[in-house]
């Protein structure tokens, strides 16, 4: 069979009629016409043109749609700022144990004493961890849970009487969500910039604040990868003036166990339980996006709120200063439970492992990459680092996007390119805590044969991938005209 056979693409030409992949008993009821139970309009004229294949061809040609998925089950997938590691599978048992998976979501409180003290001990655990005071867990993913935690601000300063607080002070460096959230929430965005040592310049975050900023967006490590080295003056110049400390949690993987937000000064985070606390990242979701707040922002949190008094668990509709349900039920619940498993299988020491790892990666790489690729801000890195590909394109034209373009060839997901923004060719890499010294040492090879490629054959890599199912795409013309399904010619 020829190479192209072997294409589960062409599934329809394997239809042969009369053969099935099911087989159905008779009908035991009386059969009705279609006519009687659709309007006349929706009945098709002819049968659908729908392939007539065997069982174990179906089985075989999803298989092989799924083999043209990169995941990390299969490789490294160092994509910065996004944490995809690899998660252990026993969460994901838990996650379908039927008590927590089939349980209604109407269901009695009574009914659900596990899952609600599921939900408080998992909150009691992530303030712990974060220095925070209370959780709540309604929002679907990170950027929902930005805006359920401006909406906390907003209505904070609403109930004091501050209307004159109509601004968010984002940095440049930040994820494009940020300055996104504070818009839609009603905010305008002032955008200090990033000082040369990769920090928030405290000159100009000085001269942005007076009584009209609501406060500032930070990601801590920020999206360089970076620690913030002036938490504690940011945080001072931000509570002078009356203003309250976001903190976007994308990267509370770098610091578990270390370092606390709440003990910075943030008065407000969201965490990405779906990319830092075991949940799958990726395709579009599931997502979790649960906010951790101070205490003078409680009284606000979205209803209901999961409370605790005389050994039962409820749910507290009874909040008059609410800003009310973000998302139906509780949240993205089997995620929660996730989350819960991860840290409870963990404990203290282990979340602190996560952390201690993760950095111990990205500095590894970084220091073994820092001679071929350029590093604009060359300083311990917390998770993740940000190189360049400048030298590389002055040399032969070979840009970021070719370098990352190659790295498939390698058998690697590519590391996002072209973010941070403040970084030109940036090259963001993040190892995370799960991959071994062999996984590290195979792409840092990899990444070194690249830069000599892109010096000694440079359209090998202009012209890159040459090994994957689909080669280069017109970037351009996949996002404004997306084929997203196939059609039969006949």
């Amino acid at each position: 069979m020829s190479p192209v056979k072997k294409d589960s693409t062409l599934i329809f030409e394997r239809s042969t009629p009369g053969r099935r992949a099911h087989g159905l008993p008779e009908l035991d009821v009386p059969e009705v016409p279609l006519s009687t139970l659709l309007p006349t309009g929706m009945v098709r004229g002819t049968p659908p043109a729908l392939p007539e294949v065997s069982e174990l061809d179906v089985v075989r040609h999803y298989t092989h749609l799924s083999h043209r998925n990169f995941s990390i089950d299969e490789g490294f997938y160092p994509l910065g700022s996004c944490t995809m590691k690899y998660n252990p599978k026993l969460h994901e048992e838990v996650a379908r144990l039927s008590g927590f998976a089939r349980l209604h979501p109407y269901a009695p409180d009574d009914l659900a004493q596990g899952a609600l003290r599921l939900l408080w001990e998992l909150g009691e655990e992530l303030s712990e961890i974060s220095g925070m005071d209370t959780v709540t867990f309604q929002p679907a993913a990170g950027a929902h849970g930005e805006m359920t935690g401006l909406l906390l601000i907003r209505a904070y300063f609403e109930a004091r009487g501050e209307h004159q607080r109509t601004s968010i002070i984002v940095p440049d460096s930040a994820h494009g969500t940020n300055p996104a959230t504070a818009a839609m929430v009603g905010y305008k965005v002032l955008t200090v910039r990033t000082d040369p040592r990769g920090n928030v310049d405290l000159q100009q975050l000085k001269s942005l604040m007076d009584d009209t900023v609501a406060g500032v967006m930070l990601t801590n490590p920020n999206t360089l990868g970076l620690f913030e080295e002036q938490i504690d003056e940011v945080s001072e110049i931000i509570h002078r003036y009356g203003g309250q400390m976001y903190m976007d949690g994308a990267n509370f993987n770098a610091i578990l166990g270390v370092t606390r937000p709440g003990d910075q000064g943030f008065d407000v985070m969201h965490y990405n339980l779906h990319k830092t606390f075991t949940t799958p990242h990726g395709g579009g979701g599931p997502g979790a996006g649960a906010v951790g707040i101070k205490q003078h922002l409680a009284p606000y949190l979205p209803t209901p709120v999961v409370s605790h008094a005389d050994g039962r668990y409820f749910l507290d509709y009874d909040r008059p200063q609410s800003i009310g349900k973000v998302k139906a039920f509780w949240g993205n619940f089997g995620n929660l439970v996730r989350a819960y498993a991860y840290v409870r299988t963990l404990g203290a020491e282990g979340v602190r492992n996560v952390a201690e790892y993760a950095v111990l990666h990205a500095n590894y790489v970084r220091a073994r990459l820092k001679d071929t690729y350029n590093v604009k801000y060359d300083r311990i890195c917390k998770h993740e680092f940000v190189a360049d590909g400048t030298r590389q394109k002055a040399r032969n034209g070979v840009t970021t996007r070719d370098i990352a373009k190659r790295v498939l060839d390698y058998g690697f997901h590519a590391p996002t390119v072209y973010f941070p923004l403040i970084v030109e060719e940036s090259i963001m890499i993040e190892p995370t805590e799960t991959e071994s010294l062999d996984t590290l040492e195979e792409f840092i090879a990899a990444m070194i044969a690249i830069d000599k490629e892109a010096a000694e054959n440079p359209e090998l890599v202009k012209t890159a991938p040459h090994t994957t199912v689909v080669r280069r795409l017109d970037e351009v013309r996949a996002a404004r005209q997306p084929d997203l399904r196939w059609q039969a010619d006949r």
